[in-house]
């Protein structure tokens, strides 16, 4: 996200005490938990699944805070702020996501696994390829979505405070990743999984403050809102139907679905989802809290259908692509608007909604960050590296250092980031899981027949398919709104490669899988469906 509060810098700049108490509050209370809860930590469970001790509420809401980041905070009021109906549809793709991860992955792999995805590849194939295949592919998800996070805080604070130099803004993308790495190294899974928890209850009384001062402002008559919004909008009704932005050509109703696909089956393999399924003390609990997290992601993105009309409704459009082109500063110029511009309500209002939105990112900066970390050291370092020799201790100082080494690259690329379009890493970040992970995770699950060299197939094919079409689509160069708007060497029409990535990822599972001279195990297959099912043996 680059939200960049063009009209609220004013308002900024005169209460800037006041946003900079309130910022200097949510992290030191963070920390404070961070340190706490890295005081009990003391093995590999503790550090990688927080012991396992989570009820299923307690991870709920932690896994809603792990998955209500900056691009359904920011993005999607901003979407429905500029697309009206279209835009919503974001909220229905993110949601109905949560119903394969239910369906197919919860359970299952709470049952199969320890500590990573690549545990339950393992568990029937030749570990050494399977595992780093896991690990590669957890780490380019997590550094994309990790980027993108990055780039959004370091704008949005320097904005905030007044700072315009280069230097200044890559100060601030370096100070979001020290914290990030201080709230990984400290407190591993526990810290990380209370910090989510905390931002989580932030972000839905945010999110419900903001509704309710909409509503109050219409009398509580969504008719009124809805109609204002459609005349303030200048697109009338075309404004609440479909097609605004997803149906004029029909390239751009091919993107709509590619982006749908990558939504909904992006979420079931989402390496920093996954790790929270085994922070739970059974497969039971697993579901409930995935049960939970759907009640309150639900909640959320109800809430964001009032964000997003109330900011079409209350604010010109011009005055919002002004702020910032894809509309993400939508919901800190609601919040503004609602307090009073030129007010100390509107100052306040403002400042609370942009340190919740950095509490978004620092929350979930800290989760992407702790599943690459635990990937690298759990499934590359002892698994591949040591040969399975390596001790508990010895992991976890991997995987802390991992956590500098992962930390120190996404500020780099941050840093670099910072000015641009970062909207298509989010996607790409989906793409890519919905692409390598989840055909592995499935067939691995699912199919007697699946081999070594299917997963390998499936994870570096996908993996390359979906980076490659990204690479050469209108996301990273040749639009106005690209990550490089000078260049132009796109020959891929779609802003995301779903549509055709993902089929590819299971067409080269199953492929692989044909042309592999290796047998596999019937009897290791038969351990795995008993313990998926029934989760005798899990950890």
């Amino acid at each position: 996200m680059s939200p960049a509060l063009v009209l609220a810098a004013g308002e900024a700049s005169e209460h800037r005490p006041l946003i900079i108490t309130l910022f200097a509050v949510f992290v030191l209370a963070t920390l404070v938990i961070t340190v706490w809860a890295g005081r009990q930590t003391r093995s590999a469970a503790d550090f990688y699944a927080g012991g396992r001790q989570f009820t299923a509420f307690q991870n709920g809401l932690a896994v809603s805070g792990d998955y209500m980041s900056a691009a359904s905070f920011l993005g999607i009021a901003g979407a429905i702020a500029l697309f009206g109906y279209d835009g919503f549809l974001y909220s229905i793709g993110f949601l109905v996501a949560w119903l394969v991860a239910l369906l197919l992955v919860a359970e299952p792999l709470r049952n199969s696994g320890r500590y990573t995805m690549g545990d339950v590849l393992a568990y029937r194939m030749r570990q050494r390829p399977v595992r780093t295949a896991a690990g590669v592919s957890t780490i380019v998800v997590s550094i994309f979505y990790l980027l993108a996070q990055m780039a959004g805080a370091g704008v949005l604070v320097s904005l905030l405070l007044g700072i315009t130099s280069d230097g200044g803004k890559i100060g601030i993308v370096a100070l979001v990743g020290v914290l990030m790495i201080v709230y990984v190294t400290v407190g591993g899974m526990k810290g990380t999984t209370w910090v989510q928890m905390v931002k989580a209850v932030l972000l839905i009384l945010g999110a419900l403050l903001l509704t309710f001062l909409v509503l109050l402002k219409f009398h509580f008559n969504l008719s009124d809102l809805l109609g204002k919004a459609a005349s303030n909008s200048g697109k009338g009704s075309a404004f609440l139907e479909p097609g605004l932005k997803y149906g004029a050509t029909g390239t751009s109703k091919l993107d709509f679905l590619s982006l749908g696909i990558a939504l909904v089956l992006g979420t079931a393999g989402l390496p920093h989802i996954l790790i929270r399924f085994y922070t739970v003390p059974t497969a039971k609990a697993a579901r409930k809290s995935v049960n939970w997290a759907i009640g309150l992601i639900g909640a959320f993105y109800l809430m964001t259908l009032a964000l997003g009309f109330g900011a079409a409704a209350l604010i010109k459009p011009d005055e919002i692509i002004a702020s910032n082109k894809a509309g993400n500063t939508a919901a800190p110029l609601l919040a503004l608007h609602l307090g009073g511009t030129h007010s100390d309500g509107g100052a306040i209002l403002l400042a609370s909604i942009s340190a919740v939105a950095f509490a978004t990112i620092l929350a979930v900066v800290a989760g992407l960050t702790l599943a690459s970390s635990s990937s690298f050291a759990h499934d590359i370092y002892a698994n591949v590296i040591k040969r399975g020799q390596a001790s508990e201790k010895q992991e976890v100082n991997a995987a802390r250092w991992a956590t500098v080494g992962i930390g120190a690259v996404s500020i780099a690329l941050g840093a670099l980031a910072r000015d641009l379009n970062v909207a298509g890493l989010v996607a790409l970040a989906f793409a890519v899981a919905a692409s390598a992970n989840l055909p592995t995770i499935l067939y691995s699950l699912f199919w007697k027949r699946f081999t070594t060299a299917g997963a390998l197939w499936s994870i570096y094919g996908g993996l390359v398919t979906a980076v490659g079409l990204v690479l050469f689509s209108p996301v990273v160069s040749g639009k106005e709104t690209s990550m490089f708007p000078h260049a132009d060497f796109q020959w891929f029409p779609l802003e995301n490669p779903g549509i055709i990535s993902i089929p590819v990822g299971f067409l080269l599972g199953w492929l692989g899988t044909l042309l592999s001279k290796e047998q596999p195990d019937p009897g290791k297959y038969a351990e795995l469906e008993v313990r998926s099912l029934t989760g005798t043996g899990a950890h």
